[in-house]
């Protein structure tokens, strides 16, 4: 099951959230920071699935954006990848090549 969806830039500023589960606004904030930090911080030849706490990150990244979703320990680490993928594919065909601007100022008319 899928936790949350994150959109981050290189600086770690949060473009994009969703959580499927009730998550407390405070706890969210610190949540995004310790994750955005750890997926930062791994260089390009690590692996993009991580374990942590109680649940596992799969990241992918595109350009200067970060695509990080939060799944239990019970879901598939490369079906999620893929999803990322899709997505992400989504984006570029209706923005024509979507940048960080187009995330943080219209991607609100998703749903996810």
């Amino acid at each position: 099951m899928i936790k949350f969806f994150l959109m981050v830039n290189k600086q770690g500023q949060t473009r994009l959230s969703r959580y499927y589960e009730h998550v407390e606004i405070n706890k969210r904030t610190m949540l995004e920071a310790e994750v955005i930090k750890k997926c930062l911080s791994r260089s390009k030849d690590q692996c993009s699935f991580i374990e942590y706490k109680d649940f596992k990150l799969v990241y992918r990244q595109y350009a200067a954006l970060f695509v990080v979703v939060g799944i239990n320990e019970t879901e598939n680490e490369m079906a999620v990848y893929e999803l990322i993928h899709n997505f992400v594919e989504v984006l570029d065909k209706y923005f024509s090549r979507v940048s960080e601007l187009d995330v943080s100022f219209s991607v609100s008319e998703f749903h996810l």
